[in-house]
């Protein structure tokens, strides 16, 4: 029997789940799971790599304790990424809902205007995108003696195997890959004054990067979107939505779009494995787990929902307002952004899934729009396809279909690569 270990960080949590094909399916078992979560420091937010390497080796050493693991990848989120001199890694690693690259936003659209990023790499404007950062990086000086970068899951890679390779998919998060050659734009680099030899060679899922114990380390989709959408049972050519902390709602395309309606609605477009990814990064469980962290942290989310659908209250806000990106308080970020202000706990939460569903609608027009095409079905796959209320609302905010899968899309993605199989599931 072939094993492979699948390890799926996420913003909140990691897990190590083992995989293998039976009976024309692909069969897994979660194996080790572990908190994370971002770090205050010196006034900034960062991720405590150290403790992310810490916990993979761990959760590698369990898993082998129970299976003969032939090989392994990695996926986390995008846009983050860790420096090195040499050998050496760069502290702090920084968080993407750190600030700090709002003061440099302005000065890189100067030097390159968005409109022309854009139409170079069809990537969506964040506030925290890698190019943002490594700007900051440049003009701060944390570039002057770095001789390499590692997205997150390159950089847990290569301290398993000593090996450092740059992957397709997660590159696409960036802002710096040009849609047409699929490679790092030269002329947005050179214009930014990026050291060049930085940017070196991508690799596609399924190159082996090196051994860790024996164990093949292989790259996936190392976006973890890339290998959610990998994951997913989809029948025919539908929308989907990965829902965790983030929303990401998409379909795939056989090429990139890129003209205007598409970068006024904000869409992007992401590498997927022999496709585009056309798709909008909104706003997903991050505002319901912040509310539950404020108001009711010792309530379980079951018990939250179940309260939710009893409230009547039916004040709505802009689920993807800046204001609710990284508040120190999630209960008055709302409060500060509604007319009438709830007077119940559970009054929040049914406004927060509520308007999650309405941004759901409004992304799903605008790509129908700028896709020339009507979708009849909405795939929903991670932590978000649990809750049945929020199901709800958004099949009858869209009028599309919705088929909720609570299934590890992500880790059976990731899994699909190493064992060079098709997901089946029934």
């Amino acid at each position: 029997m072939k094993y492979a270990l699948a390890i799926d960080i996420g913003a909140s949590s990691g897990r190590h789940i083992v995989g293998w094909k039976e009976d024309g399916q692909i069969k897994t078992k979660e194996v080790y799971r572990f908190d994370n979560g971002v770090k205050e420091k010196d006034g900034h937010l960062i991720w405590d790599i150290d403790h992310l390497e810490a916990k993979v080796r761990k959760g590698i050493d369990i898993a082998l304790a129970e299976y003969d693991l032939e090989s392994l990848s990695i996926d986390t989120w995008g846009v983050d990424y860790v420096l090195l001199n040499g050998d050496e890694t760069i502290y702090p690693v920084y968080a993407y809902r750190d600030h700090r690259t709002q003061k440099v936003i302005d000065e890189v659209h100067v030097i390159v205007p968005f409109e022309e990023l854009y139409k170079h790499t069809g990537c969506q404007f964040q506030p925290f995108n890698s190019i943002y950062q490594l700007y900051d990086d440049k003009k701060k000086g944390r570039l002057d003696h770095v001789t390499d970068f590692l997205m997150i899951p390159e950089y847990l890679m290569y301290r398993l195997t000593g090996v450092k390779k740059n992957e397709f998919t997660n590159a696409t998060t960036m802002g710096l890959i040009d849609h047409e050659t699929l490679d790092y734009d030269k002329a947005i680099i050179e214009k930014l004054g990026l050291p060049k030899h930085l940017f070196r060679k991508l690799y596609q899922p399924g190159e082996e990067v090196g051994e860790y114990k024996g164990i093949k380390v292989i790259l996936c989709a190392t976006h973890d979107t890339g290998s959610a959408v990998e994951g997913i049972p989809m029948k025919g050519n539908e929308l989907y939505i990965s829902s965790g902390t983030w929303s990401l709602l998409g379909v795939k395309t056989e090429r990139p779009i890129t003209d205007e309606g598409s970068r006024k609605a904000n869409y992007s477009n992401e590498g997927g494995i022999g496709y585009n990814r056309y798709q909008k990064n909104i706003m997903g469980m991050w505002i319901v787990n912040e509310l539950q962290r404020c108001l009711c942290p010792y309530t379980d989310i079951r018990e939250i929902v179940i309260q939710a659908q009893k409230s009547t209250y039916e004040e709505v806000l802009d689920a993807n307002d800046p204001s609710l990106l990284s508040p120190e308080n999630m209960k008055e970020a709302f409060d500060a952004l509604l007319k009438v202000r709830p007077e119940d706990t559970y009054d929040y939460f049914r406004c927060a899934y509520k308007s999650l569903a309405l941004s759901y609608k409004k992304a799903i027009k605008e790509l129908e729009g700028n896709t020339g095409k009507t979708y009849t079905k909405l795939y929903i796959v991670g932590g978000g396809a649990k809750n049945q209320f929020l199901n709800e609302l958004t099949e009858k905010a869209t009028g599309k279909k919705v088929i909720a899968l609570p299934i590890e899309a992500t880790a059976l993605g990731n899994l699909k690569v190493q064992l060079n199989e098709n997901v089946i599931r029934e």
